[in-house]
C-alpha cells in the first residue's frame, strides 16, 4: 500500500513537468526559426494582413537594404482572396499592385517561386522596409531553405524600386530639371 503511494505521489509530480516538454511539432518549429534567422531573416509573430483575422502568423522578412526601400504590394493566395481582386500567378491574387510593373524577369522568378511554395503560405508583402512571407510554417528548414535563394533575389531586384519616392530624390529631381 505504502508503494502505491508513493507511485501515486511521483506520477503527480511528475505529469506536470511532461506537459512542459514540447511536442515534436513544437521542436521542429523552433529548429526552423533558428536557422531561418541564423540566414539574417527575421521570424515574428504578428497579425498578417488578411481580412478578419486577428490570430498571430509567422512572418518571415527578408530586410531590404538601407537606403534603397521597396515597393508596397500585397499578394494573397486565392484561398484567402475574392473574385474581385486582379490575378497576378496561378494561385495567387493582388491585394495591392506595386505602382511600377515588376521587371519581366523579376516577375518570371516570382511566378517561379510562388508555385513551389506550400499551401500554408498565405501571404507575400512588400513595404518600403521588408519582404515578408506570411505562412504556417508547415516544413523543415531542409525544405524550407530551397526556397532563400529565389526570395533573395526577389528582395535584391525589388529594392531601391519604392512606389513614393524620398522627399529628397523629388527635390533632387526638380533641381535637376531646372538647371
Amino acid at each position: 500500500m505504502t508503494w502505491l503511494i508513493i507511485l501515486f505521489v511521483l506520477m503527480l509530480v511528475i505529469s506536470p513537468v511532461m506537459w512542459l516538454r514540447p511536442s515534436p511539432r513544437q521542436r521542429r518549429v523552433a529548429g526552423l526559426r533558428s536557422e531561418a534567422m541564423k540566414t539574417g531573416l527575421s521570424v515574428k509573430l504578428e497579425t498578417p494582413p488578411l481580412h478578419d483575422t486577428r490570430t498571430a502568423m509567422p512572418a518571415y522578412r527578408w530586410h531590404y537594404p538601407l537606403g534603397r526601400p521597396g515597393p508596397d504590394f500585397v499578394l494573397v493566395r486565392d484561398s484567402e482572396s475574392g473574385a474581385s481582386l486582379r490575378p497576378f500567378a496561378h494561385g495567387w491574387r493582388w491585394r495591392r499592385e506595386p505602382l511600377r510593373p515588376l521587371p519581366e524577369a523579376l516577375e518570371t522568378r516570382f511566378k517561379g517561386l510562388l508555385s513551389r511554395l506550400p499551401q500554408d503560405a498565405l501571404v507575400i508583402e512588400s513595404s518600403r522596409q521588408a519582404l515578408t512571407l506570411w505562412w504556417w510554417e508547415s516544413q523543415d528548414f531542409a525544405r524550407f531553405s530551397t526556397y532563400l535563394e529565389d526570395f533573395t533575389a526577389l528582395r535584391d531586384g525589388l529594392a531601391g524600386r519604392p512606389d513614393v519616392p524620398e522627399a529628397a530624390d523629388v527635390t533632387d529631381l526638380l533641381g535637376s530639371r531646372r538647371e
